[in-house]
């Protein structure tokens, strides 16, 4: 192919230098590329054609238009290490299967039966702290959404198993970019600490999960309400009419515990994180929380009724988004729309939420915390502030397609119930000198943690 059919890029200063760029600072290998190449910029990383695109047409194409001409990325390809073929992980007959047996599990009926234990979870974490309390906020909504997961996911409550859950999550998580290095698959496998630390983390895992589906198989729940139940009773009625193995049950409870407690976990911390910043958002905030349900829990019915509650939320994932790059892989050659370029087969395809997200050609005052800009039209212009029109594909923080992540309704109802039930009772002052940094491995982490101090309300 000519390299005039292939947009412009950088190239390698030495050998290796965008894969290590890539692997240690993927916000800023982006923000770069973006800022000198504009809408898409062509490169190499690990030998293979590789593309950044940056434009919500272009996200359009590949993520939904054009989407039979792609299949995952080498992020999701190596997170197999962890995940097997989980829900995230596999492709074509198999992930249709898949989606098609778990689905049910995340039905809006089933979905809001939930929302009680969301809010139980919440209230006793609220209630275990004190006045002036230094907290990591980032590990306490870990182990609050955790608490979640383990409830509402395997129908057990597994805090003591918690922390050795949490702790391997950590430890397999921080130890991920390994994978994504040339060779990554191979080195995982090797007698190197951090090869050795994953290895032990995935180990600990699957011993957890692989218990609680032998004590579900051996003693089933009378309701089947939670999602191992469901995982374990389906039947591919479209199909050969089997169900799943304990291989299968344990790669799709492990890539939904992991993506629903992850994600949303630094949803949470991001947004206590910003409130802090903002007191006039946090006001808000608070007068809302206290108006909605007064003097009892919330429940799923008072969710429409949280509406400045879910714009924060949906504004911390718009300055923060927990994924914040999505990759895909063309098994066929790519004609970018509205250029004369074709992308070879095997191009990697990026598109990055974090970058779309805070892009000024889509978004009004892009770095500024202004989660009014979500409200319903009517409730902005009473504000004098009118919800700005938005490109669909500037914003797509669960991903869109065939492919969209299929545990966003719950998602969206537990961060929205347990940022307001924890918000009846306090706010948070981050502490003096700590210094807030994202860590963009799997997900958007703090990677200092979020050290703040607790005000009781």
């Amino acid at each position: 192919m000519p390299a005039s059919a292939l947009p412009p890029g950088p190239r390698n200063r030495f050998p290796g230098d965008l894969v290590l760029r890539f692997a240690f600072d993927r916000i800023g290998f982006v923000q770069d590329l973006a800022r000198r190449y504009g809408d898409i910029a062509f490169f190499r990383l690990w030998g293979m054609p590789a593309a950044l695109v940056n434009h919500p047409d272009l996200v359009r194409d590949v993520l939904v238009t054009q989407q039979r001409l792609f299949v995952k990325g080498i992020g999701l390809e190596r997170a197999k290490v962890l995940l097997g073929e989980g829900l995230l992980t596999s492709e074509g007959a198999h992930h249709l299967r898949q989606r098609r047996l778990i689905q049910p599990a995340f039905h809006r009926e089933v979905v809001a039966g939930h929302a009680a234990t969301m809010v139980d979870h919440a209230e006793r974490w609220a209630a275990r702290w004190q006045a002036g309390q230094r907290l990591d906020v980032a590990q306490e909504m870990a182990a609050l959404t955790l608490s979640i997961a383990g409830r509402t996911l395997f129908g057990a409550d597994v805090e003591e198993d918690a922390r050795e859950i949490g702790d391997a999550l950590g430890d397999a998580i921080q130890t991920f970019d390994l994978a994504l290095l040339p060779f990554g698959d191979r080195l995982v496998r090797l007698p190197i600490p951090p090869a050795i630390r994953f290895r032990r983390a995935k180990a600990r895992l699957d011993a957890i999960v692989y218990r609680l589906i032998a004590e579900r198989r051996a003693a089933p729940r009378a309701d089947g309400h939670d999602v191992l139940s469901m995982l374990l009773a389906a039947r591919d009625t479209e199909g050969d009419g089997r169900g799943m193995s304990d291989a299968q049950v344990r790669d799709e409870a492990l890539t939904l515990l992991l993506a629903g407690h992850e994600t949303t976990a630094n949803a949470l911390t991001w947004c206590w994180y910003l409130l802090s910043q903002h007191p006039d958002v946090e006001a808000r905030l608070h007068a809302e929380v206290d108006a909605v349900a007064p003097g009892r829990p919330l429940t799923a019915d008072d969710v429409p009724h949280l509406a400045y509650t879910r714009a924060v939320v949906s504004e911390g994932m718009r300055l923060f988004p927990p994924a914040y790059i999505v990759g895909r892989r063309a098994i066929a050659p790519w004609p970018v729309p509205g250029t004369d370029w074709v992308l070879p087969t095997g191009t990697l395809v990026l598109a990055s939420q974090y970058l779309l997200h805070r892009d000024p050609r889509y978004w009004s005052e892009p770095e500024r915390f202004r989660p009014e800009r979500w409200l319903p039209s009517q409730a902005a212009d009473r504000d004098g502030a009118a919800r700005e029109p938005r490109e669909r594909f500037a914003w797509f923080p669960f991903g869109a397609g065939t492919r969209i992540c299929i545990g966003e309704g719950f998602a969206w109802m537990e961060a929205t119930l347990v940022l307001a039930t924890l918000a009846r009772r306090w706010a948070f002052r981050l502490v003096p000198g700590h210094r807030v940094e994202g860590q963009p491995i799997i997900t958007l982490r703090a990677k200092h943690g979020m050290a703040m101090s607790t005000i009781s309300r």
